[in-house]
């Protein structure tokens, strides 16, 4: 298979569809128990002379959902049953261990553009990032996990699979899956991310128990979604648009891209998904948003 064919199937794999889940566990009050993540404590407040310094003040926690029945990591696609009209926009900025050569020769995994629009445009966003993109990328890495308007989340390191069959995909050895997290989290702390929720997004949305259960030790919340946007390899922004349009309802969660080369027009698209929205009454907001209401 070439390599444009395999990286064709595994963004397709990506917004594919959303996977059969089970109902979300009680959301967890606990901080998030993955080390790493990059929460820091925000810093105190100058003092005047003479004044005892201001205490920081403390950052709530993400949501997360607590482990499911025999430590089996939860699995949150949408917020269901929501009549709010609330939707949040997620952007996987996937990048593979092994297509360094191919960035070094020029092709974008990366979408500086997208990123500015949704500035421009006031929209509040989860971008679902690669350990190795962030390494790829590290000053953008940052600039986003630095603006309070997104949060970056976890896509693994690799963007390798933790289930097989899935697209082709190399597949993590399940002993090695919550190195594989943890690694991404050091990228993103690395690069000077801070911005970081603990939140997985399986690459191409597929896995199984066995993946959920030797997951359990890096502490995250499974993302996957209920609206596929279908901007992987897409050539026509308008198609986008209305499939994403069209789709979303109260509390949905979209899956689209961040990567130029393989979703070229998904900034195109945005253009005219935000204002639609917008119009229909819908607000956006990031996934920690979403599940906290």
């Amino acid at each position: 298979m070439s390599a444009l064919v395999l990286l064709g199937a595994v963004l397709v794999g990506c917004g594919g569809g959303a996977a059969d889940t089970p109902a979300p566990a009680k959301a967890s009050a606990s901080p998030a128990r993955a080390a790493g993540t990059g929460q820091p404590s925000t810093s105190a407040s100058a003092a005047r002379p003479g004044e005892p310094a201001a205490a920081p003040p403390v950052r709530k926690a993400p949501p997360t959902l607590a482990p499911g029945a025999g430590g089996l990591t939860a699995v949150y696609t949408h917020r269901a049953k929501s009549t709010e009209k609330v939707v949040a926009l997620t952007f996987d900025a996937d990048m593979t261990a092994d297509q360094g050569p191919r960035a070094a020769s020029g092709e974008h995994f990366d979408n500086p553009q997208l990123i500015a629009t949704l500035r421009r445009l006031k929209v509040d966003a989860t971008v679902f990032m690669t350990g190795r993109w962030a390494e790829q990328y590290p000053d953008q890495a940052k600039s986003i996990g630095t603006d309070p308007r997104f949060e970056i989340a976890n896509h693994s390191y690799s963007h390798y699979a933790f289930a097989s069959p899935c697209y082709g995909l190399p597949t993590v050895a399940r002993p090695d899956m919550a190195a594989d997290v943890q690694r991404a989290f050091d990228a993103f702390r690395d690069a000077g991310a801070t911005n970081v929720v603990p939140y997985f997004r399986f690459p191409g949305g597929c896995y199984d128990d066995a993946a959920r259960r030797a997951l359990a030790p890096a502490g995250v919340t499974a993302i996957q979604w209920d609206v596929v946007s279908g901007d992987a390899f897409a050539k026509d922004p308008d198609a986008v648009a209305d499939q994403v349009v069209d789709g979303v309802k109260p509390g949905s969660l979209v899956v689209m891209h961040c990567t130029r080369s393989a979703a070229p027009v998904t900034e195109q698209a945005i253009r005219r998904i935000v204002p639609e929205l917008r119009a229909k009454g819908y607000r956006f907001v990031k996934v920690s948003e979403l599940m906290s209401r």
